[in-house]
């Protein structure tokens, strides 16, 4: 009785160990994979986000339609095998810049885990023919400065200021290096030029999204900015009042590259790139 007690008990926990297996385990042990949640994973912090610009090489050209077209699938497919550890964005850099062709950015809480997509997108196709021309790595934080604490009004503007144009059509992406001044100033002098750097901008969040990475130590730049608007000339207008304020004084990298493009799925950036 004791031993078909015992032996219950064990099954009992196994199984229980079985249910709680996370996402990304199960993807491990050919488990179907849980989906990330786009909307939840972008608002989470200790997200790490991967941006990566690519170049198309000149002999993918010369690869037959059928080859060029058949990257399609094999992308989509890559991202579907991921879907349960990496959120995966893709967009078309090409005509907009000379530096890259197109961007994929990736967000997973695993910092590992977007490496991995990485390594396996380098064997696809379209892959092998596209170099590497910037890759970018952050980690999503909580507010250092305009919190409700540290700054109560500036921050309640930053939450009531809502996105409310057209969807929009443009990113952008600008990596951001801070001054060796900059980080040695207190806490309080940094959240004053903040508050400089944010009032301008509450009035353009009403057609900009903007999202932010810390990068300090991660990568050779301490923020990584990425925007996303309908409208070019306000992102524009919005960048101007940001190069006008006592802050940017503090910032020797702003850009270097600065990457633009248009929002596309994966698919369509891929048969964009296969034409």
């Amino acid at each position: 009785m004791m031993k078909k007690m015992f032996t219950k008990s064990i099954i009992v926990a196994l199984l229980g160990m079985i249910t709680a297996v996370p996402a990304v385990q199960a993807a491990d042990m050919g488990m179907k994979p849980m989906m990330v949640e786009r909307a939840k994973i972008l608002k989470d912090t200790g997200v790490f986000g991967a941006f990566n610009a690519y170049k198309v090489t000149q002999e993918w050209a010369l690869l037959p339609a059928e080859t060029r077209m058949n990257a399609v699938d094999e992308v989509t497919s890559l991202i579907e095998k991921y879907k349960g550890k990496v959120l995966v964005d893709m967009y078309l850099t090409r005509g907009l810049e000379a530096q890259s062709d197109f961007l994929i950015r990736l967000h997973a809480y695993d910092l590992k885990s977007d490496q991995e997509f990485m390594v396996e997108f380098a064997a696809t196709t379209l892959g092998r023919y596209s170099m590497p021309t910037e890759t970018l790595v952050g980690v999503t934080k909580a507010l250092n400065y305009i919190d409700k604490k540290q700054s109560p009004s500036l921050n309640a503007g930053l939450k009531s200021a809502t996105y409310s144009a057209a969807p929009p059509r443009y990113f952008l992406v600008v990596p951001v290096k801070k001054s060796a001044e900059w980080w040695n100033m207190t806490q309080e002098e940094r959240l004053k030029k903040m508050e400089e750097h944010t009032a301008p901008t509450l009035a353009y969040l009403v057609n900009v999204k903007r999202k932010l990475y810390h990068s300090t130590g991660i990568d050779d730049t301490d923020f990584i900015t990425y925007f996303e608007t309908d409208d070019i000339e306000a992102f524009n207008n919005l960048m101007i009042s940001l190069a006008s304020v006592p802050e940017n004084l503090y910032q020797p990298r702003w850009g270097s590259p600065l990457i633009l493009g248009t929002i596309h799925t994966p698919e369509e950036v891929v048969k964009a790139l296969a034409m």
